[in-house]
Order: structure tokens, then sequence, then C-alpha cells
């Protein structure tokens, strides 16, 4: 299917699979998989101009500013990913967000195509986050059941130690799980009123998931 040219922003709570889908529509569909957290630690990596704005925001223990990750996400969205169409994973997250990649796309005139929402039961997505591992070098992301390190508690990248996180902890996620419902709000109404909002069930396994949303771009006509 490569050839494709859809423009997707995948939302949904943590622990919903957003960044897994998205990575199996880059390597089977050909479309760019642009994460928010991976670019930040790239530029962050990088001691770039952006990254050092975004360390001293982490640094602080405050948000980066919804103008700031505009500037970033608009930064990634070239001319080869407008063409190649894209799947944007952690962006946006704000109303403001979201009206601001809409003010980008419209100066490319590249609309956004859909806003896919993935919906997961509480018990589920407790499940899946409370398995999560997280290297503390460079961040990657490792699962004990789905997405298990070469070797045990060792990241398969720059070796360094694999910790849960605070957040990752069954109580800390009910409340994370609250906050994000009430946060996302603004924003699923925002894609409502636009008539890009399409909710698929996040339930079984990515594969299910998957084929789920395929199906959903054919009935678009996008595939």
């Amino acid at each position: 299917m490569f050839g494709v040219t859809v423009r997707i922003v995948l939302l949904g709570p943590p622990g919903a699979g957003k960044g897994s889908l998205a990575s199996l529509y880059e390597a089977r569909l050909g479309i760019a998989h642009i994460s928010t957290g991976d670019i930040f630690r790239q530029e962050i990596a990088r001691h770039s101009a952006l990254g050092r704005r975004v360390q001293r925001c982490v640094s602080s223990g405050r948000l980066v500013s919804d103008a700031l990750v505009v500037e970033i996400m608009a930064a990634r969205l070239d001319r080869r990913a407008l063409a190649r169409g894209f799947v944007l994973d952690g962006f946006p997250r704000t109303q403001p967000q979201a009206a601001g990649l809409d003010r980008v796309l419209k100066r490319t005139r590249a609309p956004l195509d859909a806003a896919v929402y993935l919906t997961s039961s509480v018990p589920v997505l407790i499940r899946r986050l409370s398995g999560r591992r997280v290297c503390v070098r460079c961040g990657a992301n490792y699962h004990v059941r789905t997405m298990r390190p070469r070797h045990p508690g060792r990241c398969d990248h720059c070796r360094g130690p694999l910790i849960v996180r605070n957040d990752d902890q069954p109580a800390t996620i009910k409340k994370r799980l609250v906050v994000n419902q009430q946060a996302a709000r603004p924003l699923v109404r925002y894609y409502q009123r636009r008539r890009l909002l399409h909710q698929v069930s996040g339930a079984g396994p990515i594969e299910a998931v998957y084929s789920r949303t395929v199906k959903l771009f054919q009935r678009q006509g996008w595939l």
C-alpha cells in the first residue's frame, strides 16, 4: 500500500496504543510517524536551540507551551512529510495546539484528513501502562509482555537500566487517566465540530486495532 497519502492525528488516553499503531502505519503504509516525545528527546540530545528551550521547561517542572510545541512540530512537517502523508502521535494534546496545527496545514494547503481516537477500558489501560519499562538514559520504551528487551532490565539501544516510572504505578495511572479524560474533552469537541473525529476501539492485540483503522481508511477512500 505504499504511495498512500493520508494525514491523521492519533488521539486517546495513555496506553491506548498510539505509538505502536503509528509505527505499523509507517512500516506498512509508508506514511511518516511523527512522535512529539521522540522529537523532544532528539532535540534535547542534539542541544539544539529548540531542545534547550524544551529542556528548560522539563527541568523546571513546567509543561512545554502550546506555542513552542506547535513551532517544533511545524518544523518537522516539511514538504517531504506532507507529500508522503503523516500520522501524528502525541500531538496535538490541547485545543490550542490543534488550532495551531490547522494554521500550519492551511498555509501548506495540506489539510488534515482525520483525528482517530482510540478507545480503551480503564482495566486494559492500567494493565498496559503498569507493564511499561523506560530506559533511564535514552528514554526508550519497553513492555514486560508485548515489547521485551533482548536482555532483561537493559535497554537494547544504550544498555541503560530499565525502570518503572512513578507515573506507571497502578494508583497513579488511575489518577492520570481521570486527568487525561478531562483535559482531552475540549480537543475531542474541536475535532467533532470539524467533523474529523473517528472513534475506533483500541481493545485487543495491536494487529486487530490496525485492521479496524485500515477498514476505516478504506471506507473513507483514503486507501
